[in-house]
């Protein structure tokens, strides 16, 4: 991977991946706009190193790169300047986002991409791999699912950047995808029990990237995804979506950040090993009834995110030569196929139900209306 520069690679989740990129043989540029961090970890991984703000050039910096992987969130305010020099430079992006509005935004840079012959690949980390992998899976068990839910269920502490991003996030909207259109809606807007494996669990709507990437993935046109939460959170939210005018006044938005910055760097080894998540999808069949549903189990979702994001980065870079990944807006199902999320470690998938198969009345129905 000597064509492949890591933008932000200093931060937590930074960290991992240029250590695991380096670990496989791997000569990735770490970049960012802190010298002295960029230095630092150059030195640590005997790297080269590259310092520059997304308000300088970036195209010179990225011209030489058959790839670049963003890794410096809030990925809302990176995205634009790095996807505009690979648009220039004819460079592959790819980022470790989770946030909705970037993979909508660079959904809507498909065709300019296509035009530059360079591939757009947001959420190649824990957003969204393992759960745009069982959205595709489900959907080649379904291919009439006209609904898809997601679950998600994590064990663990948050990295500094992940906290921040939820703190610009907190008293937001949610957003689900209903017949082809994102939707706004409140906070905790629906809740349902999801069985993650020990019964089940009291899950809230949450505005996670596979409203977009999975409707992109399937083509299924209503998409929820929840996540694991007690009763009390759900009440929690409603609240915080009440009062979010205050967090968006700088001085408290800053005042946590800096809390943040004292108190949170990321799960260290230990916690990572021990940690795991889980993955429910389910899609119907809304004019027969018919569904499946599966489960994906994945190690720490910033083990999964390093080892994730490292192996679609090679794919890119080795995929300039004959094995070339589809360009334009992708997800990591389209890109790599559904198997993707099953091909890294630690990570099982359990079906737990298939289509039920149509008797001969209902057969006859559907094609008739055909």
């Amino acid at each position: 991977m000597d064509s492949l520069l890591i933008y932000g690679s200093y931060g937590y989740t930074g960290r991992l991946i240029a250590r695991e990129a380096v670990s496989r043989g791997g000569s990735p540029v770490v970049a960012g706009r802190d010298g002295r961090a960029v230095t630092r970890q150059a030195d640590e991984l005997g790297v080269e190193g590259r310092t520059f703000d997304l308000s300088d050039d970036v195209g010179a910096q990225l011209r030489s790169f058959d790839a670049v992987l963003n890794c410096a969130g809030p990925f809302v305010k990176t995205v634009d300047p790095l996807v505009e020099a690979c648009l220039e430079t004819e460079t592959d992006y790819l980022d470790i986002t989770g946030e909705f509005q970037v993979f909508e935004r660079l959904r809507q840079r498909d065709a300019a991409a296509r035009d530059a012959e360079i591939t757009l690949l947001p959420g190649v980390g824990f957003d969204v791999v393992p759960s745009d992998c069982l959205a595709a899976f489900l959907h080649d068990q379904l291919p009439s699912a006209t609904d898809l839910s997601l679950g998600i269920k994590s064990r663990g502490p948050l990295s500094r950047g992940t906290a921040k991003t939820l703190v610009e996030n907190f008293g937001g909207d949610g957003v689900v995808r209903r017949n082809g259109r994102l939707i706004k809606v409140p906070a905790a807007f629906r809740t349902r029990d999801i069985d993650f494996g020990d019964g089940p669990e009291h899950a809230v709507t949450i505005p996670w990237g596979d409203v977009v990437t999975a409707a992109h993935s399937t083509g299924i046109d209503s998409v929820e995804v929840y996540a694991a939460a007690p009763p009390w959170a759900t009440r929690a939210m409603g609240f915080a979506d009440s009062l979010g005018w205050v967090l968006e006044r700088r001085p408290v938005e800053r005042a946590f950040k800096r809390l943040i910055d004292a108190r949170i760097d990321g799960p260290d080894e230990r916690e990572r090993s021990r940690g795991s998540a889980t993955v429910w999808g389910e899609v119907i069949d809304e004019s027969t009834g018919r569904r499946a549903r599966a489960r994906l189990r994945t190690p720490n979702p910033y083990a999964l995110t390093a080892e994730a994001a490292v192996s679609a980065a090679e794919r890119a870079v080795d995929g300039r030569g004959r094995n070339r990944i589809p360009t334009g807006f992708q997800t990591p199902s389209s890109a790599f196929g559904s198997e993707f999320a099953t091909e890294l470690s630690g990570t099982e998938r359990e079906v737990l139900e298939v289509p039920a198969e149509l008797d001969e009345p209902e057969q006859s129905a559907l094609e008739s209306d055909d």
